[in-house]
């Protein structure tokens, strides 16, 4: 393998209209893959004034045009002429009003790409015209009324959180697209236009909240669900403390205080290793055996054919066996400081993280080391701790992580280099006449997957990767690793669109198949520590071996372009979200608590994966050159937290909104309640003007208690009837709906379609879902080009359904097939039902 030396998009060019979070941060994910990116605000400057532009501008020369002049437009123009890719995030319809139209600049450039990240879709008549701020998306999309079962046990209605979600899931599918675009033109020499709306890449991004399964079987449903179900079904109020709440809480999914006062989460359920090895590393594991705890062999069996009533590796315990093993966790807990047991935890193989705030992963020793963060030398801030890439080659050069500070130019000067980046590119694709017609076909067609993943990080990079085409075989144990829980509900989403298969890899017929596969795949993915890699063979040497020019990929939790002390510790997103500061940001320092949406880092980091796969197959069809692709969990957690994820000498405390209290980031950007519910209003000072010409608010702009005049004013009409006025007035506001209220009303029966024509929001319904239960979510709906073709993917299969069909394909006949069977070297089933009872 090569050492990296040349960065994947070192020739292309990029305009970059982009505002608030989402467009400006495609923009320097372009950037920092060696992109020549021009950044263009109007001339007052960008409308989001805020410290971490210096992030989201790094890599890029800053121009300021204004749009609305003829000279401005020209020269944005003359700009856009010499660009492959134009990106922008405004209203919909914007653009085309300046002057900028890219229907008809791609009538003149075919190979041009752009790329839109509005609010809402631009087929969303309802919402379009809204001022689609971050706050409002979230609002409207339900991210502050579905905040988990903690916040409606403790009854925390609305939520709210200032980690700017929607954004970050945004960026990741935007920046994918936007490479796998480049690809394809690589091939064709055409481009693309595409439409990324953040309320739908939020949507995708919750997958795992708005799933509806059905008749679920009990085994599944956990304390806190049995308790919100008790309360509902005798009108008692939702109302228990946090310190109440512990009792509902599994003991290996739960926070723990520590000897030196501090919090460290514990995230081992649902495998009987970790599990195991929790206890014993706290010293109760014999006491805990010893107190009758069942070791049932099978878990995917049905609860009625176990030889005990739970066992370790079982997600969710029953409350008996919860609380007796959550009791001497407790205690052994206190023997020891929050770091000592990170340490212990990490070296021995354990999921679990200490607590700690955002200022302080920032600043860490492992953070630093291994690039997650890196050193700008901002015009403005000075020298500055910034996020690391979110995508990278292993071996990756220098370059990439020393990234370059925003520089501000003139016009002229940006033409210039966009002019200089042109005159050194070799052009390999098809130009003028050579360019070929719409295929209507996936930008990955004909890539072959071979899916050696767990969990939801890894499994759903290479679900995203079938809706544009590629097939995907997903390789399993013939004996399962986790309980049914994680195993299989949670592959209902990442289990979408594959051929599954079930394979003892680790026996001499096994590995053969396994070879086998590997010729006979183009790409490899796996989610799993750096020290996993040689000892399976999934080393670059023993890959290339088996096949030349197959890429990999591998995720994992807390890497990062260079080595850490932590760099080969196991983890999930909640380990992250601990370490990282956003439980402590969501839950407050003295309380903390997992940020409620179930895989909030975990499926972006699967958007993530997609991103480096598309760098990594762009780059060998330009070069020739073989990669292997790279992303982590810990690479996610900074672009979630964008607006907070920076250090420099004089930065302002971090004391961002925190805690289940808060109801927003300032008393003009908040919830306010309403006549007959609530109204959130994300405003700033410089509106008061125009708040001040709406009648029912008249003389807000000279009171000094703008929560006090605001909380009488709204209390006092509908939140109906306060979105429509505060939208007509220009004013950034929506009346919060639930997940459940948007998939009743955006939900139909599965049509064979992504649902591109749907608006912001679709689901699809498969009453005959292969599980067996009627199953609703979401639909692969967030990526809209116009030319590229979407794939609805197929419904996940019951695990082991596709494994006479890979061997099949790979010549085995009938009688060797069965024999394989047979031998448990191969398997067609991790239990007697699809979703075990």
């Amino acid at each position: 393998m090569n050492n990296n030396n040349q960065l994947p998009l070192k020739h292309v060019r990029v305009i970059d209209f982009g505002q608030q979070i989402a467009g400006p941060a495609v923009g320097m994910v372009l950037a920092d893959q060696g992109a020549t990116v021009i950044h263009i605000d109007p001339p007052e400057g960008p409308q989001w004034d805020h410290a971490a532009n210096a992030v989201l501008h790094r890599n890029k020369l800053c121009i300021n045009l204004d749009l609305k002049t003829p000279e401005g437009l020209a020269k944005a123009l003359e700009l856009i002429a010499e660009a492959d890719v134009v990106l922008e995030s405004f209203r919909p319809g914007t653009m085309k009003k300046l002057g900028i139209d890219f229907e008809q600049l791609r009538q003149q450039r075919p190979e041009l790409i752009t790329v839109s990240v509005p609010g809402f879709a631009s087929n969303d008549q309802l919402r379009r015209e809204w001022k689609a701020t971050e706050a409002i998306v979230a609002t409207t999309s339900g991210v502050f009324n579905d905040m988990g079962f903690n916040r409606v046990l403790m009854g925390v209605d609305p939520s709210f959180s200032p980690v700017p979600l929607g954004s970050s899931y945004a960026i990741s599918l935007a920046a994918s697209s936007t490479v796998f675009a480049l690809f394809e033109r690589e091939k064709t020499g055409r481009g693309d236009s595409i439409e990324v709306p953040v309320a739908a890449a939020l949507m995708e991004g919750l997958c795992y909240n708005s799933i509806e399964v059905e008749n679920m079987p009990r085994r599944y449903i956990n304390m806190r669900e049995e308790e919100i179900e008790r309360r509902q079904q005798n009108n008692i109020p939702m109302d228990i403390s946090y310190d109440d709440l512990q009792e509902y809480l599994d003991p290996f999914f739960k926070t723990y205080r520590c000897a030196d006062g501090r919090f460290f989460y514990c995230v081992c359920p649902s495998h009987r290793n970790h599990a195991r090895r929790c206890l014993e590393v706290l010293g109760i594991y014999d006491e805990v055996m010893a107190a009758g705890m069942p070791d049932v062999a099978d878990l995917h069996l049905p609860i009625s054919e176990w030889d005990g009533e739970t066992s370790l590796g079982v997600y969710p315990l029953p409350k008996k066996w919860a609380h007796l093993i959550a009791e001497k966790m407790e205690k052994a807990f206190l023997t020891k400081t929050s770091e000592e047991w990170g340490v212990l935890f990490g070296e021995g193989q354990i999921p679990g993280a200490p607590h700690r705030s955002t200022e302080e992963w920032v600043n860490s020793e492992h953070t630093n080391s291994a690039k997650l963060i890196v050193e700008v030398d901002d015009p403005v801030h000075g020298r500055m701790k910034q996020p690391g890439p979110l995508a990278w080659f292993e071996n990756s050069s220098d370059e990439l992580l020393q990234p370059k500070p925003r520089k501000y130019v003139t016009p002229s000067e940006a033409l210039e280099q966009l002019k200089l980046t042109a005159a050194v590119e070799t052009i390999t694709r098809p130009q003028n006449q050579d360019i070929q017609p719409v295929s209507g076909k996936g930008w990955l067609e004909g890539l072959r997957v071979l899916d050696l993943t767990n969990v939801i990080a890894g499994p759903h990079s290479c679900a995203f990767l079938g809706r544009f085409g590629a097939e995907v075989i997903k390789l399993d144990p013939v004996t399962p690793l986790y309980d049914p829980m994680i195993g299989i509900v949670y592959a209902f989403i990442a289990g979408q669109g594959k051929q599954s298969a079930l394979i003892d890899i680790m026996n001499d017929e096994g590995r053969n198949i396994f070879n086998q596969l590997v010729k006979s795949v183009d790409l490899v993915v796996i989610n799993a520590p750096e020290r996993q890699i040689k000892p399976l063979g999934l080393d670059h040497e023993s890959l290339q071996a088996i096949n030349p020019g197959l890429l990999f990929c591998r995720l994992d939790c807390l890497g990062g372009p260079r080595p850490g002390p932590k760099t080969n510790y196991l983890g999930y997103d909640d380990i992250i979200q601990a370490i990282s500061g956003i439980m402590t940001r969501f839950g407050g320092a003295d309380t903390p608590e997992e940020h409620a949406h179930i895989g909030t880092l975990d499926v972006n980091c699967g958007f993530a994966a997609g991103l480096s796969i598309g760098l990594a197959l762009y780059h060998k069809l330009k070069t020739g050159e073989v990669t292997r692709a790279r992303t982590s969990l810990s690479a996610v957690t900074n672009y979630a937290q964008i607006p907070f994820a920076f250090d420099y000498e004089g930065r302002p405390p971090f004391n961002t909104p925190s805690g289940r209290d808060i109801l927003g980031n300032h008393e003009l950007s908040r919830f306010y309640p309403t006549q007959n519910g609530w109204i959130f209003i994300d405003s700033k000072p410089s509106e008061l003007s125009n708040l001040e010409q709406i009648e029912d608010l008249q003389g807000i702009a000279s009171t000094a208690h703008i929560e006090e005049f605001l909380t009488k004013a709204f209390a006092k009409a509908s939140s109906e009837y306060w979105a429509k006025v505060l939208q007509n007035a220009g004013i950034a506001a929506a009346k919060p709906n639930s997940i459940h209220q948007l998939r009743e009303q955006n939900s139909r029966l599965a049509d064979g379609t992504a649902g591109l024509d749907n608006g912001s929001y679709s689901f699809s319904i498969m009453p005959d879902h292969p599980s067996g239960h009627k199953v609703t979510h979401i639909d692969s709906y967030a990526i809209r080009p116009t030319e590229a073709a979407i794939k609805s993917i197929n419904p996940t299969q019951r695990f082991g359904h596709s494994t006479r069909d890979v061997l099949s394909d790979l010549g085995y006949s009938h009688a060797d097939i069965e024999t394989l069977i047979e031998n448990k070297v191969a398997g067609l089933g991790w239990g007697k039902e699809y979703l075990p009872s």
